[in-house]
């Protein structure tokens, strides 16, 4: 492949390349952005800063085309996020994550995530705000896993499986933290097709992604079909105090449930 730039991640000793999947002219407007940052590829700000970078010059610095991400470490596309540098970092999510969210939800080009290996939370979530995703057959999971470890997953993480996923695969994502291979993926919609670089560029060629973006509104459209996503992640305020009222009423029912038990209990007693 043909390297067109790089950009380094010095906080991991990572970098981001972006190459073309092949020598071929037909393939000059197919970006690949390969990502190997630390062992897993943690969305820490350090590895979203240098996408980000990497999404800006592919936009503004070459012709419009198709933006490819992968992962140059073979076990992981994206192991989430690095709990404690997210809860150590002031303003993560907004200055960070929820960026790196839209960006990929509203680019004006067609985005595909080729995933190689395992994409586990925060990692899963970066795969659903591209357009296409491409999982590997044979090696890697999807997987949900906030539930197992206790950490509930805020609105702009959840808003992405509501809008593209069915009812079923949703509830079996975040109630189940199921873990999907990539056949099972496939079948339940989650993914778009199996396999590596080769497949991405043929499912690329038979959709006619190239040429997708060449009117200016590809962007636009996105931003009109995902208004209601775009619009919990741009309203982190407005999210927090959701979640406190809902704690609040919470309360109330909890309380209001234990004086029930013991009204209930006292009288098993007679």
């Amino acid at each position: 492949m043909a390297t067109l730039f790089t950009i380094p991640i010095p906080a991991t000793g990572g970098s981001i390349v972006c190459s073309n999947p092949t020598s071929s002219n037909e393939d000059k407007n197919i970006y690949v952005l390969a990502f190997a940052s630390g062992k897993d590829n943690r969305l820490i700000p350090a590895f979203i800063d240098a996408l980000l970078l990497a999404l800006d010059i592919i936009e503004h610095r070459y012709p419009k085309g198709v933006v490819v991400t992968t992962s140059g470490i073979q076990k992981f596309y994206s192991n989430g996020l690095d709990l404690e540098v997210a809860m150590t970092t002031e303003g993560f999510t907004q200055k960070w994550l929820w960026k790196l969210f839209r960006r990929f939800l509203t680019y004006p080009m067609p985005t595909i995530s080729l995933l190689n290996g395992h994409s586990f939370a925060a990692g899963f979530m970066l795969a659903m705000y591209h357009d296409y995703r491409i999982q590997n057959p044979s090696r890697g999971f999807l997987c949900i896993n906030e539930l197992d470890f206790g950490v509930p997953l805020q609105a702009p993480m959840m808003t992405i499986f509501r809008e593209k996923l069915t009812p079923p695969t949703f509830r079996d994502v975040v109630l189940g933290a199921k873990r999907f291979p990539g056949p099972e993926a496939l079948q339940r919609g989650v993914v778009d097709g199996v396999g590596e670089l080769e497949e991405a560029v043929k499912f690329i060629k038979e959709r006619g992604l190239q040429t997708k973006a060449e009117t200016g509104i590809y962007g636009t459209m996105k931003e009109e079909m995902y208004r209601e996503s775009l619009g919990i992640l741009d309203d982190d305020k407005g999210n927090l105090e959701w979640r406190e009222r809902v704690e609040e009423r919470n309360d109330v029912l909890r309380e209001e449930g234990r004086k029930s038990v013991k009204v209930w209990e006292g009288k098993a007693k007679l």
